[in-house]
């Protein structure tokens, strides 16, 4: 019975990753420019600089991996801190990341005149790592153990604390507010691959620790006590678990600016398909983030033609409803 589920599994993440190439392909086919899949495979068979071909090199291919890298990160992220939190609708906003993220790059802007959109790679960076350990510090402060209410109550706090710095720095300095708008509303156009690639070797590094972890993720989402009475120790778990969630939500923020909902709602689609065992709802999520922010971005693409809707606008506009209906009906139950 076990191996039979296990190849159901297997199928679903298979189905799973050809659909992420699919919508791949999707994200490096359509857009403003017309392309089509000959002139995408004589682009690395035969480049001949053509419009055409420099557009899908160097603008659409890194787009394509760069939202399925984001997106794979949230979700796995929103698996690791839901579980940790008993919380349903956490996300890398839990912990602060978005905030703390949003806050250095405004205040590199404001106040050291920044505009890079590479520096602002690894200002949020500093920024999402900085919010993370502080909430962390917090959780854990008064020589008791963090709990999941506490890490919840003290990443609201910072959330808080960090938008409301954010809006005053920006009240304050209104120059290039359109480019650090742009960057905080979150999204993929314009981004290079070198970006991605500087982040991506913390991405990958939180991807296998993750991985590494699920078994005992199972183990911890069976409660504080359970879990503690079958070995796991909780206080270095649940550090691993906050450098996992630096890794892939910071690096994710990093690189496309703070996108929401794709962590709230992916893991529930994913426990939905392949069920709680977190050996298989890791992959699983991390598979379906990267659709979701893919195809997000395609429809982005169309809304306003020639112009573009930020990513982040689009995961909002389809992950709102899910939220609404995950609050009224769960209302923050696991």
């Amino acid at each position: 019975m076990i191996l039979v589920k296990n190849k159901y599994k297997v199928l679903g993440l298979v189905i799973a990753l050809l659909c992420t190439l699919f919508f791949m392909c999707i994200s490096v086919l359509y857009g403003y420019a017309d392309t089509s899949l000959h002139t995408t495979i004589q682009s690395f068979m035969n480049f001949d600089h053509s419009n055409e071909q420099i557009i899908i090199q160097n603008v659409r291919i890194p787009r394509a991996l760069i939202a399925a890298s984001v997106g794979a990160s949230l979700a796995i992220t929103g698996v690791l801190l839901q579980t940790l939190t008993k919380n349903p609708l956490a996300s890398s906003g839990i912990l602060g990341i978005n905030a703390g993220a949003g806050f250095a790059v405004v205040f590199a802007l404001v106040i050291f005149n920044i505009t890079s959109l590479q520096a602002f790679a690894w200002i949020a960076f500093i920024g999402a790592a900085v919010a993370t350990v502080v909430v962390l510090g917090i959780s854990a402060a008064g020589g008791t153990a963090s709990t999941p209410i506490k890490i919840t109550l003290a990443g609201a706090a910072i959330s808080a604390l960090f938008a409301s710095y954010t809006q005053g720095l920006l009240a304050m300095n209104e120059a290039n507010m359109d480019q650090v708008l742009f960057w905080l509303a979150g999204s993929v156009q314009g981004r290079k691959i070198e970006i991605l690639l500087s982040v991506l070797p913390y991405l990958v590094i939180g991807w296998i620790m993750a991985m590494a972890i699920s078994s005992k993720m199972n183990v911890l989402a069976l409660g504080d006590d359970i879990a503690r009475g079958l070995g796991l120790k909780l206080g270095l778990f649940k550090f691993i678990i906050g450098i996992i969630t630096i890794l892939l939500a910071g690096g994710a923020v990093a690189i496309s600016g703070p996108i929401g909902f794709v962590g709230i709602i992916i893991p529930h689609f994913a426990r939905k398909i392949i069920g709680t065992d977190h050996r298989w709802l890791i992959p699983m999520a991390a598979l379906l983030g990267a659709i979701l922010l893919i195809v997000a971005d395609v429809a982005a693409r169309f809304i306003i033609m020639p112009s573009e809707v930020p990513v982040g606008v689009m995961t909002a506009f389809i992950g709102t409803p899910f939220f609404i209906y995950l609050a009224r009906t769960k209302g923050g139950r696991t």
